[in-house]
């Protein structure tokens, strides 16, 4: 009985070893790529649902940290409670200069583009911008904050702090372009991809001026704290969307408007870069000018 009850107890101790053996030890928990999202972006989320599935389905569990603004997101990536981000150039640069992140890639949209860059916009029969800040005396100009088609590029001019013109704050490109159309102001500075999308929509306004360089759009910044095992993993898998035919790969494209992620070093930032120091940002910059 005792020998019985001896061998029974070898057999469950056997397979109480091989249950547990197949656990995870608590310091080999599987990474986790931890995107932050604005909060104000309601939809990134969803957005970023078929990204998500993607990069599961090649063994990288994906989770999305919301920050309740730019400064937030700043202090979380600092602290390594995010691990990337996609964002504008404008953002992106600034985490660049702050020495919080560092580019590893950026999406070519369905039209080939990766890039950006800043129009003026104004009624029809304006007078073309001169490329001088002194163009904007006595104008009020619609633009989208922290952005570099928008109020980094206005702030970028020499001189602009005495130009006499009225920066007006728009929620997004779009906005701009309509408020513009209805007389709220006499220029609009916003993203070139957003007007060739709405110019049909407004036949009075015509474009007056742009920006002489572009910007990367849309780049995946990594934290300088990031785990570059995962980091390089994650570039690894996405530089592989072009060739992958999987539906997963497929859901990304169409959700996401792209056809492939390419390589982005700060070299692509170069224009970006210089731009956002002319506007006064450096690693003091806490997204906000007073």
């Amino acid at each position: 009985m005792k020998q019985h009850a001896f061998r029974t107890t070898i057999k469950l101790l056997g397979l109480f070893l091989a249950v547990s053996v197949s656990w995870p030890a608590a310091g080999e928990a599987q990474e986790v790529f931890r995107i932050g999202i604005m909060q104000s972006q309601k939809d990134a989320a969803r957005q970023y649902r078929p990204l998500e599935a993607y990069l599961q389905g090649k063994n990288i569990p994906v989770t999305f940290v919301a920050a309740k603004s730019y400064p937030d997101a700043a202090e979380m990536v600092a602290r390594g409670d995010i691990d990337g981000m996609f964002s504008g150039s404008g953002v992106a640069g600034t985490m660049i200069l702050k020495g919080l992140a560092e580019p590893v890639l950026r999406p070519v949209a369905d039209n080939g583009s990766s890039t950006y860059w800043a129009l003026l916009i104004a009624p029809q029969g304006a007078p073309l911008f001169t490329g001088e800040a002194s163009y904007f005396q006595g104008k009020k100009v619609l633009a989208t904050a922290l952005a570099s088609s928008g109020e980094f590029f206005y702030r970028s001019l020499p001189g602009i702090g005495q130009a006499g013109g009225t920066l007006l704050y728009a929620a997004n490109h779009g906005a701009a372009i309509d408020a513009l159309s209805k007389g709220a102001a006499d220029l609009a500075i916003v993203k070139n991809w957003t007007w060739e999308s709405l110019k049909g929509q407004y036949p009075t306004l015509q474009v007056v001026g742009k920006d002489a360089g572009e910007n990367p759009d849309m780049t995946l910044i990594v934290a300088k704290k990031a785990d570059r095992k995962l980091v390089e993993k994650v570039r690894t898998a996405l530089l592989a969307l072009k060739a992958d035919q999987g539906a997963a790969a497929q859901a990304v494209r169409d959700e996401m408007k792209i056809s492939h992620y390419i390589p982005t070093t700060e070299q692509d930032f170069t224009h970006n870069l210089a731009l956002l120091r002319r506007a006064g940002v450096d690693a003091k910059f806490n997204f906000e000018f007073k």
